[in-house]
This record gives structure tokens, C-alpha cells and sequence, in this order.
């Protein structure tokens, strides 16, 4: 039985007035991994909204070391930190990777890879916004089929399905890898102290609204990151050693994914079909999630109750 006997740190490691949107789930993501994590943490940076976020030269919104790299770097360089500090004595200070989707799925995949086949002792995270919001809000290979972005117009949407990157990074074979959701706090927290205490390689994948590149109100990005775990759009799970998934949240009831749909103005051009075709792929992305929790676990039985994240 999963016994809920942790609570959300109460230190704030990200200070006030930082340069985040309003509503930016990016930013309250990091607060709740920093609240994870503590004080005795680096996290290098490479170019996205969280290199801004951070703020100008000589300042620096976090209560810990900031390393800001180049776009394609970011989990070489936490690799190379960490090695730093072990040979300084400092074996227990956590090294932590901080990158947008474009730097993760596109631009910073490669390093990406090398670090988690070498099983280099850090942690990863992805903020995932879909799409490089800090440049414009241009597509990346993060953004979801049908979304409008500046470089995929109303008149020719994004036509390709978004990137697996867990999968991706299962095939590695990595100790430790999560989704989480910014609107899930308690699941949050609780995977990423669990991750603090495994060595080796550990990923995880935030699912983190952006009201600007999603065209929704300021106050509405938790209800938009809910509905799309409700929605089973994001589902949330773990896997370890890249084989053994379990499933760390079950929607009470189905919610069709157009309630996800349409709070967004990015989706506001699909077509009813279009709806449809959405539902079908996370159906069955949903349904093959499940499959691989039951080969590990044989029952959907041990899967949290929704009451237990409130």
C-alpha cells in the first residue's frame, strides 16, 4: 500500500520578483523541484526562457549555483560539475540539468543521450512547454499535432506527432525517470526526492503551460496542466531501468480530451474530426502506458487514488 507520509518542503529557494510571464509554469516548476532538492544543489542552464527567468548578469533569481551553458550543453556540463566537485570532495552536493524542450528534444538530445548511456550522476529536467517559447513561440519537435505556432500557421498546423522523449530515454536504460505535472505538487516532490537518493542518470519530464505560446489567461495554466493528466494527454508515471513502468495517477473519471482543447487558442482552428483524431491517439498511447505498468506490476490495483494528492 502507498502511504503518503512526506509534506511539501516549506523553504522558498527561488526568490520573488525573477523574470517570468505570469502564469509560467516553467517557474513554478523549478520552485517546486528547488523545494525537492535544497539548498546544497548547481543547476546549469542552457539557452531558453529560464536563462532570462534567472536574471541579468551579476544576479540570479535562485538560492544556489547557476551555470549558464550553450543551447546544446546543458547535460554535458552538469556532467562535467558533478565530476568537479567529486574530485573536490563535495560527493554530496546534487548536479541538475535545467532545459526548455527545444534544447532537450532537438538541440541538446545528442548530449543528452551520451550523458544517460554513460550513466553520468545527475539529474535531468525538461520543462516542457511545447514549443521555443523564449524565441517566438516557433514549433519544436516537442509541439503537439495540430498546434498553431508561429511557424506553424492556422493554415498549416503542426502535422507530426510529438516527440516520445521518455521512450527515448528509456531505451537508455536509465535508474530513474518521471513525468510530473506542476499541478500535481505532492507527486512532484515526492519523485524527485526519491530521484535525490538514486545515483546514476534520472529524467524527468515537467509538464509546464506557457500562457503566451498557448493563448490562455494568466490564471488558468493549472486548470490547463490538470486537464491535460485528467485528460490523460500527460499521464504520469515512472520507469526504471528504462523496463519497469508504474503508473502514479489514474483519473477518477474519463474526460474526453477536448475539455483540454478548448481553453486553448492554439487549438481553437481544429475541426471536430480533428478532436477525434487527437482522442484516438491518447487512447491508445494511454492504453500502451497501461500495458507496460500491468507486465511489471500484473494489476492496476497499487495505482494512486486521486485523494491521495490532495
Amino acid at each position: 500500500m502507498i502511504m503518503k507520509n512526506w509534506q511539501i518542503p516549506e523553504d522558498e529557494l527561488l526568490y520573488s520578483g525573477h523574470a517570468a510571464c505570469q502564469g509560467c509554469g516553467g517557474a513554478l516548476a523549478m520552485r517546486l523541484a528547488l523545494k525537492a532538492l535544497g539548498e546544497n544543489s548547481v543547476v546549469t542552464i542552457p539557452a531558453c526562457c529560464w536563462t532570462i527567468i534567472s536574471g541579468d548578469v551579476l544576479y540570479n533569481a535562485l538560492k544556489i549555483p547557476v551555470f549558464h551553458t550553450a543551447f546544446e550543453t546543458a547535460a554535458i556540463s552538469a556532467a562535467g560539475l558533478k565530476a568537479g566537485l567529486t574530485m573536490r570532495g563535495l560527493k554530496d552536493t546534487t548536479v541538475f540539468a535545467w532545459a526548455g524542450d527545444g534544447g532537450t528534444f532537438d538541440i541538446g538530445i545528442q548530449s543528452i543521450s551520451g550523458a544517460a548511456e554513460r550513466n553520468e550522476d545527475i539529474i535531468y529536467f525538461v520543462y516542457d512547454n511545447e514549443a521555443y517559447m523564449n524565441t517566438g513561440i516557433q514549433r519544436s519537435s516537442a509541439t503537439p499535432w495540430g498546434a498553431w505556432t508561429t511557424t506553424t500557421p492556422v493554415k498549416h498546423p503542426e502535422d507530426k506527432p510529438k516527440k516520445n522523449i521518455d521512450e527515448i530515454i528509456a531505451a537508455h536504460g536509465v535508474p530513474y525517470q518521471a513525468t510530473v505535472n506542476i499541478a500535481f505538487p505532492e507527486d512532484f516532490i515526492r519523485k524527485v526526492q526519491k530521484a535525490k537518493g538514486i545515483k546514476g542518470f534520472r529524467f524527468f519530464h515537467i509538464f509546464a503551460p506557457c500562457p503566451p505560446g498557448w493563448k490562455i489567461p494568466s490564471d488558468i495554466s493549472i486548470r490547463a496542466a490538470r486537464l491535460a493528466t485528467q485528460t490523460n494527454v500527460f499521464p504520469l508515471y515512472e520507469i526504471e531501468h528504462g523496463k519497469n513502468y508504474r503508473v502514479s495517477y489514474m483519473p477518477p473519471k474519463k474526460v474526453p480530451v477536448s475539455e483540454y482543447l478548448k481553453i486553448q487558442g492554439r487549438f481553437r482552428h481544429l475541426k471536430e474530426e480533428d478532436v477525434e483524431f487527437i482522442q484516438k491517439m491518447v487512447n491508445e498511447n494511454f492504453d500502451s502506458l497501461l500495458k507496460k505498468h500491468e507486465l511489471t506490476h500484473g494489476t492496476l490495483q497499487n495505482i494512486p487514488s486521486p485523494e491521495f494528492y490532495r
